[in-house]
């Protein structure tokens, strides 16, 4: 499982020398859990040598790589989701991953909400973003928006109030 797994990540990577590639995972757990596989996989490809295809024996040192490969990470505004991405972007600095930047997403802080309990929730948006602000020198903060539950602009017409 691990070895399929190390496999199809390794040649999802490589795909990133003609195109963009984006790998969305939870901060947590399973990022962790591969990061740590990929870097033991890594000294073991580096040790054997052998049978082990291109795309696995440059999967490190491609995620190492910040010309080919660019870390976002990309969390709520509110403490929990922060801080679980700051715990990442702490494990891929140990990896030797440098993320580029994070997005802070669906800020209702910066959509100019009125609502008082919007606006509540807004005010406590205030501290995570200054904490993502403290922790990269790129970041983008995403608005809250409102989008339509479906596709289809008459059918979101009929279901707006």
């Amino acid at each position: 499982m691990i070895v399929t797994m190390k496999l199809s990540f390794a040649d999802a990577v490589a795909q990133g020398s003609d195109r963009f590639v984006v790998i969305d995972t939870a901060p947590t757990g399973h990022t962790i859990l591969l990061m740590d596989a990929t870097e033991a996989y890594h000294r073991e490809v580096a040790r054997t040598q052998r049978d082990a295809p291109e795309s696995v024996k440059q999967l490190l040192p491609r995620l190492r790589d910040a010309e080919f490969t660019r870390v976002v990470l990309v969390a709520l505004p509110e403490p929990t989701p922060v801080h679980e991405a700051q715990r990442l972007q702490e494990d891929l600095r140990r990896a030797g991953i440098e993320p580029f930047g994070w997005v802070v997403n669906r800020s209702l802080a910066l959509a100019g909400v009125i609502e008082p309990l919007l606006a509540g929730k807004a005010s406590k948006e205030i501290g995570p973003i200054q904490e993502v602000l403290a922790l990269s020198p790129r970041v983008v903060i995403q608005p809250w928006t409102r989008t339509p539950l479906v596709d289809n602009p008459k059918q979101a017409e009929a279901i707006a109030p």
